[in-house]
């Protein structure tokens, strides 16, 4: 069987698991925004005739940031789907950057698909954390 060494759905998931891992500590301090905001620059905020991978950066930071400004509910679960669905939305800006600024073929396709993927799954987290009311 031939297989591709990466894996992006398992990758994206071991890194956002370990984000949130190591965020667990930091967090218990912090207050939650007032709003689900992504945390992340949209394309529109990204810098006039930039590259992109300074927006990219700048987006992981502030996702970063928003993560440690949750305070933790005290639900696991609740918790849980916060994070990854900023996690995730950090994924699909810095995916519509890379569509934007990116020349490799390969790594548009790949954009293309991380936008489509992590789409559906905030939809998912939004849906659930709905039903959390």
């Amino acid at each position: 069987m031939n297989r591709s060494p990466f894996r992006p759905s398992t990758s994206l998931r071991c890194t956002a698991l370990t984000a949130i891992f190591l965020l667990s500590g930091t967090v218990s301090a912090q207050t939650a925004p007032a709003t689900p905001a992504s945390g992340a620059m949209t394309m529109g905020k990204m810098q006039p005739g930039g590259s992109g991978s300074h927006d990219m950066k700048a987006t992981m930071m502030m996702g970063m940031d928003g993560m440690q400004k949750m305070q933790p509910s005290g639900d696991v679960d609740k918790d849980f789907a916060m994070m990854m669905k900023l996690h995730h939305q950090q994924a699909v800006d810095m995916a519509e950057m890379q569509l934007a600024h990116g020349k490799s073929p390969a790594m548009k396709s790949m954009s293309r698909q991380i936008i489509a993927a992590q789409k559906k799954e905030i939809a998912t987290f939004d849906a659930w954390l709905a039903r959390q009311k």
